[in-house]
């Protein structure tokens, strides 16, 4: 008698367990059409991706006026070039971004800079190859203008500002060989506005030297303020040598620093055309250019570090497996939100003949440093 019950129970699992299997059946399609749509919506980016990507290359052959390094591909006038120039230098301020040729400073110092570059009529404007919102690209052996854009705005200069923290230093320093302590105010000043750091410890006596290579190697803000300390006192009263330096070089109505670091202040500015000055300036000093020329550094031991801290040239890392016409390019990197992914470098080909390159404000680090391969690569060719 308990026999149809038991059948009906039976019934029932099988049932459910048809039900359960035509449910994961279900799933394992719907899972298996989304893999499908994933991978057609992917293929299809891709290939939208490369045909535009193609268009861009087609484009920059047919019409040399867009898509290629040179832009516009036209010849800027001197007089247009040196007039923004004059202007800069003259009008109390550089040109800012906005148009309202405002700056700091009075404008009254009368200083003529060291370094002067002039445009020509073989001066070229750079187009949409080039990522960099500002850009300057100079021969220094003719102080001359090869390319540019929008060289005279002002700009945020991020750790590019370590360029002149290196002059003044090597300026002031007597003996490299000297040692220095690094504070607690060092390390929390670093740490509290998110600098990047050579990786000196609190209490760590390093010398003058290894506080030049780990300023400008690494970046180290910790190195940078040790320098600008052992130097003048405090920070603030080295960040006054800057802007007098500034002054010697001409510079003080279009930039002006409020820190040795590089990050970003309001009153905290320069233009590419400045920074190419300060960095001529810098190659000029012998200890600058040694520093600047070096891949990779390692500090003197210590009680912290016993085998030293061996330091990496960022600049030159990143570019060395670069196209740049068979020119050794060495120079300074920087970053803040404010500025973009910038750089300042030089090189001298085989013939001694030197060149600096500026951009600023790229979308990324590694464009930044494609930036500067294209024009060394492109610029620097000789008859």
């Amino acid at each position: 008698m308990e026999r149809p019950y038991e059948d009906d129970e039976d019934e029932l699992r099988r049932r459910r367990r048809r039900m359960r299997r035509r449910q994961e059946m279900r799933r394992r399609r719907r899972r298996r059409m989304l893999i499908r749509r994933t991978i057609k919506i992917g293929m299809a980016a891709a290939a939208i991706g490369i045909l535009l990507f193609m268009i861009k290359i087609i484009w920059g052959k047919i019409n040399p006026d867009r898509g290629t390094v040179f832009g516009l591909r036209q010849r800027v006038t001197a007089e247009a070039q040196n007039a923004l120039l004059a202007d800069s230098m003259s009008n109390g301020g550089a040109v800012n971004p906005e148009g309202d040729g405002q700056g700091a400073g009075d404008g009254s110092s009368g200083v003529q800079p060291d370094y002067r570059y002039e445009a020509t009529e073989d001066t070229l404007a750079l187009g949409e190859d080039i990522t960099s919102s500002y850009a300057l690209f100079v021969d220094t052996e003719n102080d001359t203008i090869l390319a540019s854009r929008d060289a005279f705005s002002r700009m945020v200069p991020a750790s590019m500002t370590k360029v002149l923290t290196a002059l003044v230093a090597a300026e002031h320093v007597e003996n490299w060989d000297d040692t220095f302590t690094i504070t607690i105010d060092i390390t929390d000043y670093s740490f509290k506005n998110h600098c990047s750091n050579a990786g000196f410890d609190r209490d760590e006596t390093v010398t003058i030297r290894d506080l030049m290579y780990g300023t400008i190697l690494p970046s180290g803000a910790d190195a940078s303020l040790g320098l600008a300390i052992y130097v003048a006192g405090s920070q603030e009263a080295f960040v006054d040598l800057m802007n007098k330096k500034l002054e010697e070089l001409g510079l003080s109505k279009t930039s002006h620093f409020t820190n040795c670091v590089g990050i970003y202040e309001a009153d905290h500015y320069t233009t590419a055309y400045d920074m190419a000055v300060m960095m001529e300036g810098a190659i000029q000093n012998e200890m600058c250019r040694e520093v600047f020329s070096t891949r990779i550094y390692t500090t003197s031991a210590t009680e912290q570090h016993p085998e030293g801290i061996e330091l990496s040239n960022w600049f030159v890392r990143r570019i060395e497996d670069k196209e740049t016409n068979g020119i050794p390019v060495y120079g300074k990197t920087g970053f803040v939100d404010e500025s973009g992914s910038c750089a300042v470098s030089f090189g001298t080909n085989e013939n001694g003949r030197t060149y600096i390159c500026v951009t600023a404000n790229s979308g990324s680090k590694w464009w930044c440093i494609n930036d500067h391969a294209k024009l060394y690569q492109e610029l620097t060719k000789e008859p």
